[in-house]
């Protein structure tokens, strides 16, 4: 009976799919995957795009677009047919607002799959500047108005005088970017909170509070550049006293050019990500349009790639991706097939 019925809705789906088509000028589907979103997930997106070609030539091959995780959900959540992208990568959860803003649009069947860990690194080129940093540190260093006070760190040895006599020099993700969300929620609150007065501001006014623990400097100390991790490796690698942050996957396949800096202590490396040891440990996630599926040809066929790859030891491990934890993976496990519908109760 079970699996009658979800015959039956996924011929619902496609026939309604079908309609959008038709309704948006469409006469047909799409016969290949569109897939948007983060930077970070997307080289893991590409691996188990190039797998799923390879296993199912059937299928035309996945076009996999690199736009952000901000940028993804609102390509997602502008509506459902064959204009519109099937899933979103994301480096960081679904907001409610974006939630809303999809079942606002039609988009209303979405399964949310946690595909795995990542961890935000802070790295420098190899034989570069090395710092043991804190979330603090990192606050006082890159906020616009650190503790609600005019930023006036120019230097390093600026913010803690055991650090070094260097210009502070970061680049990082744009605000598009669920790293750079990550950032802001793991680390530079985190700092801010160091603060106890920041708890009264919090309570009084959310939006000053927001501005004074998130908002970041924009006087050249930090950089903003773009969708563009490698680019980030890049610059470090050509200035020793600079810093870059991005995904702990793209620190792994760099290490013979950089190196990461300690975080509290800990070094970020696959085992402290793990166990959440390391402070900038984060999901990483995959949203599915349930309504693409049985539509979108090999949609359901891309998820048991996916499934097969994201395990300890698997092919995503080798490019960066840590595996989750062994309960969330069983319930992902179960999700990639049972597909269970994203409510607004889950964001309470």
């Amino acid at each position: 009976m079970k699996m009658k019925l979800h015959i039956a809705a996924l011929t619902l789906s496609a026939l309604a799919l079908a309609a959008c088509g038709s309704q948006s000028g469409s006469t047909s589907t799409r016969d290949s995957l569109r897939i948007v979103g983060s930077s970070t997930v997307y080289p893991f997106a590409k691996v188990v795009s190039e797998t799923f070609s390879r296993s199912f030539p059937e299928y035309g091959s996945p076009v996999l677009e690199s736009t952000g995780t901000g940028g993804g959900m609102n390509l997602f959540c502008q509506g459902v047919g064959p204009d519109s992208p099937d899933m979103v990568n994301a480096s960081r959860r679904m907001k409610a607002s974006e939630f809303a803003e999809c079942q606002a649009n039609g988009v209303e069947n979405i399964t949310e799959l946690q595909v795995g860990l990542d961890g935000i690194a802070f790295a420098s080129a190899q034989g570069g500047i090395d710092m043991n940093l804190t979330p603090e540190i990192v606050y006082r260093a890159l906020a616009a108005n650190p503790y609600g006070e005019a930023q006036t760190a120019v230097n390093w040895n600026d913010v803690d005088p055991s650090l070094p006599d260097l210009p502070i020099l970061v680049y990082g993700p744009p605000s598009t970017s669920g790293t750079r969300d990550a950032l802001k929620e793991l680390i530079l609150e985190a700092g801010c909170k160091a603060d106890p007065a920041m708890e009264a501001i919090k309570d009084e006014d959310k939006d000053r509070y927001d501005q004074i623990c998130t908002e970041v400097r924009s006087d050249g100390a930090y950089v903003d550049q773009g969708e563009q991790d490698n680019l980030i490796v890049q610059k470090i690698g050509g200035n020793p006293n600079s810093i870059g942050v991005f995904g702990y996957s793209y620190l792994e396949e760099n290490a013979d050019r950089v190196h990461g800096l300690r975080m509290n202590g800990v070094e970020p490396t696959y085992a402290n990500i793990s166990t959440f040891v390391y402070p900038g440990a984060r999901p990483l996630f995959v949203y599915v349009k349930n309504d693409h599926i049985g539509a979108i040809p090999g949609i359901e066929e891309f998820l048991g790639v996916w499934a097969e790859s994201w395990g300890v030891g698997g092919p995503l491990a080798s490019v960066g991706l840590v595996a989750n934890p062994d309960d969330v993976m069983a319930r992902m496990n179960a999700a990639i097939t049972e597909l269970p519908v994203l409510t607004a109760a889950d964001f309470e």
